[in-house]
């Protein structure tokens, strides 16, 4: 099964692409708003930047880490990378300031929800440090909710919620 967005809308409409030929183009019509538009099947030149319907977790080679969302009613499991400085983490919207956007359609996670800032220590060792956004439900932390301003380290394997939706974090591999 294959997903397309709307241009219009950005809701995903899955179609079964095995029962079409390579450069078959077809047309669409959006549930949601009712948009008409058309894909031709086959290979994208945007293919190498697209995200992974299953992504593998051993396969996360940035050098700064990455977050893994944890797939629930929401949405699918996705592995996004983060790079160094503040790394905006929200819901998917067009023209949002957020830097690592999660496809969702949770309504309970902000545009704009909280923050990883990577940097590195004295010793040149990445630290990941966690702050809310500040966002409307809050950013939990081993169930405890994040209060205004706090700030929490956080390491390889720490376990956190937005929302409705977990998020583990995956460290880069320091030598």
């Amino acid at each position: 099964m294959k997903r397309v967005r709307c241009p219009k809308c950005d809701q995903y409409i899955i179609f079964d692409e095995t029962k079409y030929k390579e450069g078959q183009s077809l047309v669409f019509q959006c549930n949601e708003c009712g948009k008409q538009f058309g894909i031709r099947i086959g290979v994208s030149k945007l293919r190498k930047t697209q995200k992974e319907d299953n992504p593998d977790e051993n396969d996360i080679e940035t050098p700064y880490g990455a977050i893994i969302v944890i797939e629930n009613v929401f949405h699918y499991k996705q592995i996004l990378p983060l790079h160094l400085g503040d790394n905006t983490i929200g819901r998917y919207m067009k023209g949002s300031k957020t830097n690592v956007p999660i496809e969702t359609v949770d309504p309970s996670i902000d545009m704009l929800h909280c923050i990883i800032n990577v940097s590195k220590d004295k010793n040149g060792k990445l630290k990941y440090i966690l702050r809310d956004g500040p966002s409307y439900t809050g950013t939990f932390v081993d169930n405890v909710i994040l209060g205004d301003n706090e700030r929490r380290i956080i390491e390889d394997g720490t376990l956190f919620t937005i929302g409705a939706t977990s998020i583990l974090l995956r460290a880069a591999e320091q030598e």
